[in-house]
């Protein structure tokens, strides 16, 4: 069968969350938006390419800092209204210069945060 990004469930504005994963590791590197267009040019380049929403255009991850993401694998969730990509992450995936963006830990309801910004 092949597959048709049409067929993806996007929200009102048109897009999907893409969870970024590590393909060796299995850590969560971080999460975005993509576009018909971001989910087209993924699949062609395997250049992970998302939406930005505050800049209202797309971008490729890494582009810009060196920090690429090449794709590996591209999952499609049940409902069809989610992504995992699987990468090979160069650098931190996070703009804070983390691994991952999900570095912030709530224990005990305080937020304890983990590793350093390189």
């Amino acid at each position: 069968m092949t597959f048709d990004a049409s067929t993806l469930r996007y929200n009102d504005a048109g897009l999907v969350p893409a969870i970024a994963q590590d393909a060796t590791s299995g850590e969560v590197l971080m999460m975005a938006w993509m576009n018909a267009e971001a989910v087209a040019r993924t699949l062609e380049t395997g250049e992970v390419t998302y939406w930005s929403r505050s800049r209202s255009e797309l971008w490729i991850k890494g582009k810009t800092s060196g920090h690429v993401q090449e794709l590996v694998s591209f999952h499609v969730d049940c409902d069809r209204d989610c992504l995992l990509v699987t990468v090979n992450q160069t650098g931190p995936a996070c703009h804070t210069g983390r691994r991952s963006c999900f570095y912030t830990r709530v224990e005990n309801g305080a937020e304890v945060i983990e590793g350093d910004a390189s």
